[in-house]
């Protein structure tokens, strides 16, 4: 049987960093501020607990992100498919990521959405021309990790 799964990215500015991959990817940022009221009511949680973003409640130090067109939790806003989560950590990043993303472009596209992606705050480290095995660019989300642009 297959598994459910998400991707999770350590960050030190979660909802910051779910707009960028949420701009990027074409996904859209959950919406937690239904639970997160629920919670609240109920003194399940404690207002120390949430802060605001682009006007919603959102969980301190984390938010997430899911593909438009996969089902999700009426009540939670958490989607039941492709997602990503993005959780603050104390310590910044140190090294070079371990799994990355490769971000697909359309046939021809990929110097417009490498253009498209600096503008929304990546940046290039360097192309990669590998011949037959293919082009693409390495970039950097705008906390530094990395990702691929084929």
């Amino acid at each position: 049987m297959a598994l459910s799964w998400k991707l999770v990215v350590d960050s030190t500015d979660a909802p910051a960093l779910a707009d960028f991959w949420a701009a990027a990817l074409g996904y859209e940022v959950e919406d937690p501020s239904p639970l997160i009221e629920r919670l609240l009511a109920a003194g399940q949680i404690g207002e120390e607990a949430v802060t605001e973003h682009r006007g919603r409640r959102i969980f301190r130090g984390y938010a997430a992100i899911r593909h438009p067109d996969d089902p999700f939790d009426e009540i939670s806003g958490i989607g039941r498919g492709r997602r990503l989560l993005f959780q603050d950590v104390p310590e910044g990043k140190t090294g070079k990521n371990r799994l990355h993303l490769d971000v697909h472009s359309e046939p021809g596209g990929r110097e417009e959405l490498v253009a498209r992606l600096v503008d929304l705050g990546a940046s290039r480290v360097r192309e990669v021309n590998q011949g037959p095995a293919g082009h693409w660019w390495v970039m950097r989300d705008p906390e530094g990790n990395e990702y691929c642009v084929a």
